[in-house]
């Protein structure tokens, strides 16, 4: 890595969220710490999510095949700062979050890789007491389930961050798909020895869409037990969890 201060690259998968994109991009503006680049990976947009992000001085990218994975991929790849900083167009950072990913990476264990933390809803009026009941609800629910399949905290992709050098190194091994959930399947990718901090620093506010029922929710369930299928065929859990107790890889 570059410097005495990591420089950070933000990297936008975007497909007709324009609204949500001009909301997140004014955030970013806003940082205390500026990013060294943001770059916006189009999905095939037909409500001018791309010219918005051009409007705002970002770096756009146009990715053809469909899916989250192969756009926030396009974008890994093309990044130059140490750390590449994850988040979605309905992603709300407060204006130290740049700041506290870099924080979090400096005063991070050795073997860190990788940086993600908590979300909150933002929840309609009547509805906003139960804004922190229903995200730790949500958000514990996952780093539970994906965590005892994974052996170690899941990567969140609303607000994630990831050392560059790492991802030129697992890079390749990553799903492009449109059937995968890409962080879920990028956490897979964490090596006995490698480590994902969560840290509450880093935390964001979000749209409640996840929340939605129908043909979404049907949709993230398919999503869910693909990028599960795809990597227990490699490493089951219980492979997993014995590569990080067994550092010397007994038995793998």
């Amino acid at each position: 890595m570059s410097g005495d201060t990591l420089t950070c690259s933000v990297v936008v998968p975007v497909l007709d969220d324009a609204a949500e994109l001009r909301g997140l991009l004014a955030a970013l503006a806003g940082q205390t710490e500026r990013a060294l680049e943001v770059i916006v990976v189009d999905n095939g947009s037909r409500d001018g999510s791309a010219e918005a992000a051009r409007a705002a001085g970002c770096t756009v990218v146009d990715e053809p095949r469909p899916g989250i994975a192969a756009a926030a991929a396009t974008g890994y790849d093309l990044a130059q700062g140490d750390l590449i900083v994850r988040c979605d167009a309905d992603s709300r950072p407060p204006r130290t979050w740049l700041a506290a990913h870099r924080r979090a990476h400096e005063t991070a264990r050795p073997g860190t890789v990788a940086v993600t933390g908590p979300a909150m809803f933002a929840l309609s009026t009547p509805l906003l007491p139960l804004g922190p009941v229903v995200s730790t609800a949500y958000l514990g629910g996952y780093v539970l389930a994906s965590g005892a399949a994974l052996g170690h905290v899941p990567l969140f992709g609303t607000t994630m961050s990831m050392r560059r050098d790492w991802w030129q190194e697992v890079g390749l091994d990553a799903a492009r798909g449109s059937d995968v959930h890409d962080d879920m399947d990028l956490s897979f990718r964490v090596r006995p020895g490698e480590r994902v901090r969560l840290a509450p620093s880093v935390r964001v506010g979000m749209s409640p869409r996840a929340l939605r029922p129908g043909a979404d929710a049907a949709r993230r369930w398919h999503r869910a037990t693909a990028t599960l299928r795809r990597n227990w065929r490699r490493e089951t859990p219980w492979m997993r969890w014995h590569a990080r107790l067994c550092p010397e890889g007994e038995g793998r």
